[in-house]
């Protein structure tokens, strides 16, 4: 007993938690650091990384959704609303598209189900929201999305092709 309490007035009064926690310190001082400077630089992200989601156009402007609802009805988070009404040419397409971001939980089932390849994923993470508003994406900004990266998303889906 008298050790023990000897044993912690003398680790109390050398400071043995300070000098322990300086060696960890001394230790990685001189190692080169390994801290990434993020807007500057990026972390490399695996190919299958899902960011957020995107609309794609057909190449001549048409939208390449054709209402089928099958993202819809595979969502787990019930994320996906879709309403559909035919066009005076017969086909059908969305009036009302909007995937509720604070529901989605990035499954990635959308795009898997998606017969036309029209709701995709991005590889963009760094998003941001200022209002709660921004969290509801609707038919416009997804498309805006997409007509935005379609260079990028037309190359990760090409590089995504041997793991299909």
């Amino acid at each position: 007993m008298m050790w023990q309490r000897l044993k912690y007035y003398v680790k109390n009064f050398s400071l043995w938690d300070l000098i322990t926690g300086l060696r960890v310190t001394g230790r990685y001082f001189w190692k080169q650091k390994i801290t990434i400077q993020y807007p500057e630089e990026k972390t490399p992200t695996s190919p299958r990384f899902r960011g957020i989601h995107a609309l794609r156009r057909y190449p001549n402007g048409e939208e390449r959704c054709i209402a089928c609802k099958l993202c819809e009805a595979v969502c787990p988070a019930l994320a996906i609303t879709i309403e559909a009404e035919p066009r005076p040419d017969g086909s059908r397409r969305t009036s009302l598209y909007e995937v509720d971001l604070f529901k989605c939980v990035y499954c990635g089932f959308c795009e898997e189900s998606c017969p036309v390849d029209a709701i995709v994923l991005t590889n963009m993470a760094d998003f941001h929201i200022e209002n709660r508003e921004e969290k509801i994406l609707t038919k416009e900004k997804l498309l805006a999305i997409g007509d935005k990266y379609e260079a990028q998303i037309a190359k990760d889906r090409k590089a995504d092709e041997r793991y299909r």
